[in-house]
């Protein structure tokens, strides 16, 4: 019988490459992970592991477990949480991954929120941008993924009016269901002393000949996309994924970049001004989680707050 302990066991091994790396991760020691992965090819018959040097290499039948390992334990992880959550949310978990801009707004106000209404639910919190976020949640490594995407350049979202209704959409496999939080704008950003500094919008097109410092890859590259459809290209002297750096770079005259209207909300723009860019371009901010887990009431409880913290209202 494969047990479901062996299987987080044989993840660890394959994602860390060694059984004393697999024992730091899960917290355990070398003999107890080399104890279960002999007990796991008992159950299975086969070997899953071979040692190449140092490291441990995956067998075809071991690499056939481990696919499947994540929807069975993403599965199991439901299961607990949803028995949990019948007595009251006074246990469980609920993870979340979000990407930086998101944790230090939206995802705060829910997190406060669920904490102060359901004491006995353990929230946590881990930084990852899409689609990174997605593979984590596809993983069973967290439950919900606060992500974003623009809709100009990706295919769209249907409206989701039941939230457990699977939605076709730019995740990937269509086996995601979706909550809209909000759309988000994003604004230019110049040096002080700028010539567009105290326009009060300006065409992306009037900027066509600045140097641009631009962020995370995927907006790098909608960047591409917004300046080409205007009928330039960019030309991108710095790359950060750091919003303040964004911020830095522009208030010292290196360039002018855009940047989501949510992470202006955190960063000090100390030396650079503000302006709207016409046309308006904005990006779709939404909650994703796994149709099994969004029925577990600590997922949907998570969602809802989420849902109020975007919209700047309180939960009654």
């Amino acid at each position: 019988m494969i047990e479901a302990r062996h299987l987080r066991v044989l993840r660890a091994v394959a994602a860390t490459g060694s059984f004393s790396a697999a024992a730091r991760e899960l917290g355990c020691t070398q003999p107890a992970v080399s104890q279960q992965m002999k007990a796991l090819e008992q159950s299975t018959g086969t070997p899953l592991l071979i040692r190449t040097g140092r490291e441990m290499r995956l067998t075809q039948a071991g690499d056939a477990l481990v696919r499947h390992a994540a929807g069975i334990l993403a599965g199991l992880t439901a299961a607990e949480e949803e028995v949990a959550a019948i007595a009251g949310l006074r246990a469980g978990r609920v993870r979340l991954a979000s990407f930086p801009s998101g944790s230090s707004t939206l995802v705060p106000t829910a997190l406060a929120e669920m904490r102060k209404d359901y004491p006995g639910t353990r929230v946590s919190l881990v930084e990852a941008e899409p689609p990174r976020s997605v593979e984590l949640l596809r993983a069973g490594d967290v439950e919900i993924a606060v992500a974003f995407r623009y809709p100009e350049v990706e295919p769209a979202v249907p409206d989701a009016e039941e939230l457990i209704a699977p939605v076709e959409g730019p995740w990937g496999k269509d086996d995601l269901v979706v909550r809209p939080l909000l759309s988000d704008r994003l604004v230019g950003v110049v040096p002080d002393g700028h010539r567009l500094a105290g326009a009060g919008a300006v065409g992306i097109g009037e900027l066509a000949e600045e140097p641009w410092i631009a962020g995370c890859p995927r907006c790098r590259r909608h960047l591409v996309d917004v300046c080409e459809a205007a009928g330039f290209t960019p030309r991108i002297d710095f790359a950060t994924d750091d919003y303040p750096a964004v911020i830095g770079l522009v208030a010292a005259g290196l360039g002018v970049a855009v940047l989501p209207e949510l992470a202006l909300e955190s960063v000090r723009a100390k030396g650079a001004a503000m302006v709207a860019v016409e046309p308006a371009v904005r990006r779709e901010v939404v909650a994703l989680t796994l149709p099994d887990l969004a029925r577990v009431p600590a997922v949907a409880a998570m969602l809802e707050r989420l849902e109020s913290a975007a919209r700047g209202e309180p939960r009654p």
